[in-house]
């Protein structure tokens, strides 16, 4: 995919998750890495995702160097650069605050195993990350360590990150951690749930991977 292309492709992301209430406002955040895999593109700080165009987006190399943009990028760069640095198949980030899944964050709660999409598309729990403050290292790291080889992952008192190898994967992890994050609550004014064993998880995992979709 060009570079045009991507900057587009973020926009919609980014408007996309606006309109799935994901994020209310400015907060939120949205980037994908370039084709060459040196190179990230990120939404800009605190600006109107209605308003927001391509050229808006800042070119940043996986040091944390800004390489174009006129404007400042999101306070979560060192964010979404940790995850990439830490795993060679993430090629795209989405940052939520949606208000189920902070929930499971504000409480230290972890968004159970409860659902086969869970299972397919996350690939096991939404652990969450012990609190730091935005955009420092210190939340960057934990999110790392928490996140493990899965696409999701709540920072404590924050919101959600979702993680995929393209723009689309990524805001899926989101919608799913959200909708289960909804579901858990539900299920347990109801009585209770009960959570898929390592095996199932496996299963339903390995399967969406290689058999799902055309």
């Amino acid at each position: 995919m060009n570079p045009e292309e991507l900057r587009d492709q973020i926009i919609a992301t980014a408007r996309c998750m606006l309109e799935e209430r994901l994020v209310r406002g400015t907060w939120g955040n949205v980037s994908a890495l370039l084709e060459n895999g040196q190179a990230m593109l990120i939404t800009p700080s605190g600006m109107d995702y209605r308003t927001m165009g391509p050229d808006d987006l800042v070119e940043m190399d996986l040091k944390g160097n800004q390489i174009s943009g006129r404007r400042k990028p999101s306070t979560e760069a060192p964010l979404h650069l940790a995850f990439y640095n830490s795993r060679s198949d993430i090629g795209a980030i989405v940052h939520t605050h949606s208000q189920f899944a902070t929930a499971f964050a504000v409480a230290g709660r972890p968004i159970p195993l409860i659902t086969e999409e869970i299972a397919q598309v996350i690939g096991g729990t939404v652990e969450v990350a012990p609190y730091a403050p935005c955009g420092s290292v210190n939340l960057a790291q934990a999110a790392v360590r928490h996140l493990g080889n899965r696409q999701a992952v709540l920072l404590a008192k924050h919101g959600l990150v979702g993680v995929g190898r393209e723009l689309k994967e990524a805001l899926l992890s989101c919608i799913i951690a959200e909708k289960t994050a909804e579901i858990a609550v539900m299920a347990q004014i109801l009585g209770g749930y009960g959570e898929l064993g390592p095996y199932e998880v496996r299963e339903l995992r390995d399967n969406y991977l290689t058999k799902y979709g055309q």
